[in-house]
């Protein structure tokens, strides 16, 4: 089960069905630039599960489809507004059961922490890759928030240096010195190919021991673990596991010592 402290308050209401019984989520594109909507239109055609119900390139256009077109998610470009953070809640106010997606043009933490504060599902950049942005499209369609790795980190700073970690039990929840340091390599931003390096495995056993962490810990994604470590002290600062002790072997100088010469072989012949 996810971490309570993730709940966004909103109903969850599923998304409609297709006509073959699945269900579909509903998307509303608001951006300026005409090649980026062409692009994520492009992107949603090819997946069973996304349709773009709606368009938008301005403030006044997102707010009105916003309010007209029954979707789930709202990908709302940051700069359609001088001031992003009021123009999300006013969006949010009008559409209250309406996922954000906010996209800037770089990741920006200020911007990003205050969105995301104010209700905001998921803030990322247009240099996201296309197939994790429609994962996280899959994710806040749900009513979970999604952050890229960047912006996790960014939130496990904020919530630090507010000081305002919760004093309630430590979590009886044992992991391996190995999956702890990977979780603490998770709670500091790093992608699973930095996590190997550091490590010293490979990617796919970073993902594999990723898997039973959050079996562990009842959390479904990176974002939940982190902030699960947080809400629960268990925060990790694991060193990387000393690399295991390999056998001593002979330097030249012992050998020379050991190894029999000529002449002590010479002597040790019968007389």
């Amino acid at each position: 089960m996810a971490s309570a402290a993730l709940s966004t308050g909103e109903p969850r209401v599923a998304p409609p069905q297709m006509e073959n019984g699945e269900q579909f989520i509903r998307v509303i594109v608001a951006d300026s630039q005409a090649i980026f909507r062409a692009g994520l239109r492009k992107i949603f055609a090819v997946e069973d599960d996304i349709r773009v119900v709606g368009q938008a390139e301005t403030l006044e256009q997102a707010i009105s489809a916003a309010k007209k077109f029954s979707a789930e998610i709202l990908i709302f470009e940051a700069a359609l507004a001088d001031n992003p953070v009021e123009a999300a809640q006013e969006i949010l106010k009008q559409a209250p059961g309406l996922r954000l997606a906010v996209v800037t043009e770089t990741p920006d933490q200020e911007l990003t922490l205050e969105l995301f504060r104010r209700g905001v599902h998921t803030i990322v950049s247009r240099e996201i890759d296309s197939e994790l942005f429609v994962d996280c499209l899959r994710t806040i369609a749900k009513g979970e928030p999604w952050l890229e790795p960047h912006g996790v980190k960014w939130v496990l700073e904020a919530y630090r240096s507010h000081g305002t970690r919760p004093h309630g039990t430590r979590s009886k929840v044992q992991l391996t010195p190995k999956e702890s340091l990977i979780v603490s390599c998770v709670t500091q931003g790093m992608k699973n190919k930095e996590i190997a390096a550091r490590v010293g495995t490979t990617e796919q056993v970073v993902k594999n021991y990723l898997r039973k962490v959050y079996d562990k810990l009842g959390v479904a994604d990176r974002l939940e673990l982190a902030l699960y470590c947080l809400n629960n002290r268990i925060v990790f600062d694991a060193k990387q596991p000393a690399p295991a002790a390999q056998p001593s072997q002979p330097s030249d100088q012992a050998k020379e010592e050991t190894a029999p010469t000529a002449e002590t072989a010479e002597s040790k012949k019968p007389s």
